[in-house]
């Protein structure tokens, strides 16, 4: 059994607090301690940490029965910024942040199909920082890091983009290449875990001990909160759900595979869905996904019966896969996230709703509620802002402005992954 140290377990409850802190300001260390479970002295010396790094203020006192009056604690939103990056197939879209997870400034970076080699992705990665830390205005000194999802399976130790098929990545050193073009300190992971980590402090997830949380995109995964935490597996790749088989010898899929759930209910297969129904229908935009699921949410709402048709068409493949992790999970609640949650809505859900009560056991889905995000901004960049957040606590004591050393790749920078 892998076992943290007490380095490991010290930063774990100090990002605790803090995320306590965040959600509930002002607080006192007192219900800190409730809501944490930890002991009123080990919240006084996280909170002495936490106030001799920055991040938060004292700003206070309330009365308490029969006491003394108790100290109160919030973030000092001046007291840093965190930037988190949502790299997709065909869009970077980079958000900067102050420790509230407020936004204050965003920034967009269209990709073409034909832009999907690393030096191109991190290009673009590059522009969004570079574009949003100077919106904001803030200094560099400010900026504590930067946390990037990428697509695909994730190596968030040594910064490498393991498998990304909708690319044909393999094995690219993209912290790395990344770290040649950006100074903060850089975080890697991907976009299943960065929703389930927005949906858990801010959204649908936040409180629950098991939820699962479905990132409805160009690809399509699930990431899992479970016993109260995120679940990553032994080696960074739970929640590939996107890539379990739905239909026998169906749709191919990137991966090289055939049926998978991603082939039906991701982007792209949603198009595949209209075409088939519909092919010179005048929702569909060859070649753009954003363009014909707009289009096709605008319909639908108008009682298009061909987007209302595409919709139910979707909403059945994605139910019998929501199923199967309702019967094999038990979650107190699935989130539909993502741009394709949020684009088809309600319509969606509805469908959804239903088509799942006709898969799933009656006894786990009575107790799981399904419900589309709730999170107003990007999930993703918010998500991948709290790595960024997540990492400065855990290089807590190394002077301020100080990026964690980055493994370098051994290829050169601008290295190409074959196929690519």
């Amino acid at each position: 059994m892998k076992r943290g140290t007490s380095r490991d377990i010290r930063t774990a409850n100090r990002y605790e607090v803090l995320r306590q802190i965040i959600a509930e300001s002002p607080t006192s260390r007192q219900e800190l301690a409730a809501a944490t479970g930890l002991s009123l002295a080990t919240v006084a010396t996280l909170v002495g940490e936490l106030l001799d790094l920055g991040l938060i203020t004292e700003v206070g006192f309330e009365d308490s029965a029969g006491g003394r009056p108790r100290g109160l604690v919030a973030v000092d939103t001046s007291g840093g910024a965190l930037i988190g990056v949502d790299v997709a197939e065909t869009y970077v879209h980079a958000e900067l942040f102050d420790l509230s997870l407020n936004v204050l400034a965003r920034a967009d970076e269209d990709m073409r199909p034909d832009e999907s080699r690393p030096e191109q992705v991190v290009g673009h990665v590059a522009a969004a920082v570079a574009s949003v830390v100077a919106r904001a205005g803030v200094t560099d000194a400010r900026v504590l890091g930067v946390g990037v999802s990428v697509p695909g399976q994730v190596d968030r130790d040594t910064g490498v983009a393991e498998y990304a098929p909708n690319w044909g990545w393999h094995d690219v050193p993209l912290l790395g290449l990344l770290a040649a073009h950006i100074s903060y300190p850089l975080h890697l992971d991907n976009p299943l875990r960065a929703c389930a980590v927005a949906e858990s402090w801010f959204g649908a997830a936040r409180g629950r001990g098991d939820a699962v949380v479905v990132n409805l995109g160009t690809g399509v995964g699930a990431g899992l909160i479970l016993g109260g935490g995120l679940h990553r597996g032994v080696s960074n790749s739970a929640g590939e759900w996107g890539h379990t088989t739905l239909v026998l010898d169906g749709r191919p899929c990137h991966c090289g595979n055939h049926g998978c759930v991603e082939a039906y209910v991701g982007a792209p297969g949603i198009m595949q869905h209209l075409r088939e129904l519909s092919p010179d229908s005048p929702l569909l935009h060859p070649g753009d996904q954003t363009a014909t699921v707009a289009a096709l949410a605008r319909a639908a709402a108008a009682q298009d019966p061909v987007a209302l048709d595409v919709v139910r068409t979707t909403a059945r493949y994605l139910a019998a896969g929501l199923a199967d992790l309702v019967n094999l999970l038990n979650p107190e609640v699935v989130v539909l996230s993502s741009w394709v949650a949020a684009s088809l809505g309600e319509p969606l859900l509805t469908e959804v709703r239903a088509a799942v009560s006709r898969h799933a056991l009656r006894r786990p889905l009575d107790a799981t509620e399904i419900v589309l995000s709730p999170v107003t901004t990007d999930p993703v960049s918010l998500g991948a802002a709290t790595f960024a957040l997540e990492g400065a606590l855990r290089s807590a004591g190394t002077p301020r402005g100080t990026a964690r050393t980055v493994r370098r790749p051994r290829h050169p920078v601008g290295w190409t992954a074959p196929g690519t």
